[in-house]
């Protein structure tokens, strides 16, 4: 696991002090050692967190004749087979690292051929200097970050953003277009990022560059198409692909744990990985503790569990931190229980697995449609699901201009179209509302329905409504927010963090059940809770979720929080982005428990927090530890 940062540009002689100053900004990505490669058209550097041949596995590694060389950030889960076949096929190897496959995959295959081979989580870059081309590719489900800046005769490519200020072409610059899209989606949802100009190579891309012109193509995507299995069939294939997966994300020559809450996610993976250390995270409220229920688990399987909370003091003075270590903002509050649950984990371990995925792949969002617990109301819902398109879709407008009832929510959702509803899994300003606190020329951007729009013109020939919503969550919610705080907020701590889940082969799996296996009358996440159950104590996988759950309200309505707070909203150049006055107006309402926006607030905080740490600070924030926590009782 690293940092990789490179750039081509001609025009700059020494190259060498430039490409070290970038590394240096993504230190904390690969403390244990760096490398560099060099020549009149590119610079590639790497930052090293040694993992795999801990001895011999320093980038950038080169072919046999020096002249392609590439520089990796991730692992690569069926190196070993496809090495074997390099080897027989002439290639020889240095190293005993999943890299050098990479390299000479490259060589031998071709950039889609190996792209189609590979099994893991992956962003790395190849400079063959033999066509003058660079070559970069990002994994899958977009696990590890990659972006890029393309200016005049300058390309930036990286791991994080902050890599891209050191460099001496870069203009840094806040994209305007950024922040309506992101006050509705609690992440940065265009693909062009808040620095303008800065964009994502998307999940399951690579791309080419060559004399100076970009080319970006897709090499894979999830494709949901039912399949005959039955309900027991698809639970024994569950089981044995995420078994599977989890065998092949042990791999390491160092330890691996795993982070441990109190859902069936990280309960599966525990049980199947068994390592010597578990990590949970708390807060001080009592409410908004992870650790028991994780503690009770770790003791069943007979395991090692470590559990820590966090304190009020603790998450509002690190808050710039966290939000410098994301690159953009990202209000999900639970960025702040992931930074300090992998800064706890990182004294014991190195590799931590954790549970990220299977919501979308196996459907356990309410938003999906389970918004009861009447039982009754989820078996005539089951009923309404089978019945024709464009009878549902009737029933659903109806429902639609009904006053609200219990169960109205989920029966509407289990019938309209998802693009009537569903924009993601997040939201918090509908468009209008982030209008009304907006200044002007912060109004226009993309359309929220234009941004899911890209993604539901792709499955518009399903029938199935979840179907849509799991791959329009696949392609925004999960690469923007979920595993970018994931990578980033691990990283920050200089830990990798793996996610057997999000495996091609899991992935397989999950693209052909049938919706009926998945949300039910019974639950959601069906299917995948049965499997788990195979390895858990009896009835742990039909717990309900909690999903990180974070005291927001109860921050906000503590005096000294919410000053801190109030005193970041008064700032004079908070007027360039907001009606100062409205956004006190939220705030002071939530302190005063006049209405519960908690949300807005936090979302709009985020967004302040992060602004001021990268356009008005210009510096790194450094941890602060509260002094008094050891008083307080885990």
């Amino acid at each position: 696991m690293c940092g990789i940062i490179a750039f081509a540009d001609k025009t700059i002689l020494n190259k060498k002090p430039v490409i070290n100053n970038m590394m240096d900004m993504i230190k904390h990505r690969g403390p244990n050692s760096s490398g560099e490669y060099i020549n009149d058209n590119v610079a590639l550097g790497f930052r090293r967190l040694s993992i795999i041949d801990l001895k011999g596995g320093s980038q950038p590694i080169l072919n046999e004749d020096g002249t392609v060389a590439i520089i990796f950030n991730g692992e690569i889960y069926n190196f070993q087979s496809i090495r074997k076949d390099l080897v027989a096929a002439g290639h020889v190897f240095k190293t005993h690292t999943d890299t050098e496959v990479l390299l000479h995959g490259y060589e031998e295959y071709g950039m889609e051929e190996l792209l189609k081979k590979i099994r893991g989580m992956f962003a790395f870059l190849i400079w063959d200097d033999n066509k003058k081309e660079m070559f970069g590719a990002r994994d899958f489900f977009g696990i590890k970050p990659m972006y890029y800046y393309h200016d005049g005769d300058t390309f930036i490519v990286g791991s994080e953003i902050k890599a891209f200020l050191k460099h001496p072409k870069f203009k840094k610059q806040l994209n305007k277009e950024a922040l309506k899209p992101y006050l509705t989606f609690q992440y940065s949802a265009l693909d062009e990022t808040f620095f303008k100009g800065v964009y994502r190579v998307p999940e399951g891309h690579y791309f080419t560059l060559k004399d100076n012109k970009l080319t970006i193509k897709k090499y894979w995507d999830m494709d949901f198409k039912a399949n005959h299995l039955s309900f027991d069939e698809t639970v024994a294939a569950i089981d044995k692909s995420v078994s599977e997966s989890v065998e092949a994300h042990r791999i390491s020559d160092v330890e691996v744990g795993s982070l441990l809450s109190s859902g069936v996610d990280s309960s599966y993976i525990t049980a199947l990985l068994r390592p010597e250390h578990t990590f949970s995270i708390g807060f001080d409220n009592k409410k908004y503790h992870e650790g028991t229920a994780a503690k009770e688990l770790s003791d069943k399987l007979g395991l090692d569990n470590t559990s820590d909370i966090v304190t009020e003091k603790e998450a509002l003075d690190n808050f710039p931190l966290i939000q410098y270590h994301l690159d953009e903002p990202d209000s999900n509050p639970s960025c702040v229980p992931l930074y300090f649950l992998t800064r706890m984990a990182h004294k014991d371990v190195t590799v931590i697995l954790s549970g990220e995925g299977a919501d979308e792949l196996f459907a356990g969002y309410a938003n999906y449609g389970f918004h009861t617990r009447s039982h009754a109301i989820r078996v005539f819902a089951d009923g309404l699901r089978k019945l024709p398109r464009g009878v549902k879709y009737r029933i659903a407008h109806g429902l639609k201009k009904m006053p609200n009832f219990h169960g109205r929510l989920h029966l509407y959702e289990s019938t309209a179209p998802a693009e009537e509803f569903f924009i993601g899994e997040a939201l918090v300003f509908h468009e209008g509302q982030a209008d009304k606190i907006l200044q002007p020329e912060y109004r226009q951007s993309k359309s929220v329905r234009d941004i899911v729009t890209e993604s539901y013109k792709k499955v518009r020939h399903y029938d199935d409504e979840v179907k849509k919503m799991q791959y329009l969550d696949i392609h925004q919610f999960m690469p923007k927010d979920i595993l970018l705080k994931a990578d980033k907020l691990s990283m920050a701590n200089s830990m990798e963090l793996r996610v057997p889940f999000l495996d091609k082969e899991v992935a397989k799996v999950a693209a052909g059940i049938p919706t009926k296996y998945l949300i039910n009358s019974h639950n959601s996440k069906y299917a995948l809770r049965e499997a788990a159950n195979r390895h858990l104590p009896e009835e742990w996988a039909s717990r309900e979720k909690l999903g990180f759950p974070v005291p927001v309200k109860q921050w906000l309505e503590d005096e000294p929080f919410y000053k801190e707070v109030r005193k970041t909203f008064e700032q004079d150049w908070v007027k360039e982005f907001f009606d100062q006055d409205a956004i006190l107006d939220i705030l002071d309402k939530t302190y005063r428990k006049e209405a519960d926006d908690r949300r807005k607030v936090w979302t709009i905080y985020t967004f302040l927090v992060w602004y001021k740490v990268y356009f008005i600070d210009n510096e790194i924030p450094h941890y602060i530890a509260d002094s008094n926590k050891d008083k307080i009782e885990a």
